[in-house]
């Protein structure tokens, strides 16, 4: 074998090494990131939970102890997820991601905590693109808004209260933005619906067994 194919060889497999490492250095520095990634949406998950539900008030891994359902009222065309809190196994409140249609520019994005009496624990923005200025008063950054419906219910106010002044409802609209609370209002409202409704079922678990129980 003369010298320049033996240079030839070596190059090759100097380039196969070198691309075999590199892949595998790649791998592992995308499987660390892909696990700090997912460690940080579920810590930013937690905090905005907790935003709701104070860990004091449960003593479960609420992200863990999730419920999907299919309700168009609470989310088009997808899934709704439930986290529940329990304490000493018992039922506490159920914080839906929900999804209010019809807002100025979009769909809006919402967490909704309900205590098991039926009242809200408390609402937050996850998602909007509604008009900086105007719109965004809904999220509890730029107004005290959207804590007004802490501790609401559908009997403070009635349901068919459960509407912007403008339409003759309960709920303050922003100076110059009705349609984004109204909205919020709305998908608020069909969440307390279902979740009155349909309590047993959001706060079901499976015993061992895998049969259902109902809290």
């Amino acid at each position: 074998m003369n010298q320049d194919i033996r240079h030839i060889i070596t190059s090759a497999l100097l380039l196969a090494l070198f691309g075999i490492a590199g892949a595998g250095i790649v791998a592992f520095v995308f499987a660390n990131t892909e696990e700090r990634i997912e460690a940080n949406i579920r810590a930013q998950l937690l905090r905005s939970l907790n935003e709701i539900m104070p860990a004091e008030r449960y003593d479960n891994e609420i992200i863990n102890d999730t419920l999907e359902v299919w309700e168009a009222e609470l989310t088009p065309g997808a899934a709704t997820t439930i986290y529940r809190a329990r304490k000493n196994g018992q039922p506490v409140a159920a914080i839906f991601t929900i999804t209010a249609t019809g807002g100025y520019s979009g769909n809006i994005r919402l967490l909704v905590g309900i205590n098991r009496d039926g009242s809200l624990a408390g609402v937050r923005v996850v998602e909007h693109h509604e008009t900086p200025g105007l719109g965004d008063a809904i999220e509890a950054q730029r107004s005290d808004w959207i804590l007004g419906f802490e501790g609401k219910s559908l009997e403070n106010p009635l349901p068919e209260n459960w509407k912007v002044k403008r339409d003759g409802g309960d709920f303050d609209q922003f100076t110059g933005a009705t349609i984004t609370p109204r909205a919020a209002v709305k998908g608020v409202k069909n969440t307390l619906l279902y979740f009155s409704q349909n309590t047993d079922t959001v706060f079901e678990i499976l015993n061992p067994e895998g049969d259902v129980d109902h809290e």
